[in-house]
């Protein structure tokens, strides 16, 4: 649904089916169901496919997380810094603005998540998406350096190698 759209939508089999122009941002894919620049709201479909990783970021927009199939270990601020916590399907993950966050998928298949946030989330996912093809493709130098200009257009920090490294993640070269 699409600003100015007055129509109320009901979506069957989330898990299993796209219902829309699915995006591919960068290993991950996210497919925005709901979006409404009158509310501020938006809320998309994303699916983590095995051994993705999003690496640490943080944006000035909340994001919050119900997880529909799956399982992945997300990485949040904790009272004793940064920690991983297993989520699965069922669980509710809540990241509030500004706070630094990352997502990986361990498990043996794609992770299935219905992802609320801003409009403002949403245009940015639209701008860093590629259509999907239904083949996954390691993203081009053109990619990374488009990535990286909307990031920071929309004011959303990528961690550094080291701050990565230092829980856990190694970005082998790719570091969106």
């Amino acid at each position: 649904m699409w600003a100015g759209q007055d129509v109320s939508r009901i979506l069957h089999r989330i898990p299993e089916e796209s219902h829309g122009e699915v995006l591919d941002v960068l290993g991950p894919t996210v497919e925005i169901l709901a979006y409404d620049e009158k509310t501020g709201l938006c809320t998309m479909r994303g699916v983590m496919p095995h051994g993705v990783t999003v690496p640490l970021h943080s944006h000035d927009d909340p994001e919050d997380f119900y997880i529909v199939a799956g399982s992945q270990h997300v990485l949040t601020e904790g009272e004793n810094g940064p920690e991983w916590s297993e989520v699965r399907a069922g669980d509710y993950v809540r990241v509030p603005p500004g706070m630094r966050h990352a997502h990986r998928n361990v498990s043996g298949a794609p992770v299935v998540d219905l992802i609320v946030t801003t409009a403002r989330m949403g245009r940015f996912f639209q701008e860093i998406g590629r259509p999907f093809t239904g083949n996954a493709q390691p993203p081009a130098p053109e990619d990374l350096a488009r990535f990286v200009a909307v990031a920071q257009k929309y004011g959303y920090r990528l961690g550094t190698p080291t701050e990565n490294a230092a829980v856990g993640i190694e970005l082998q070269g790719v570091h969106p």
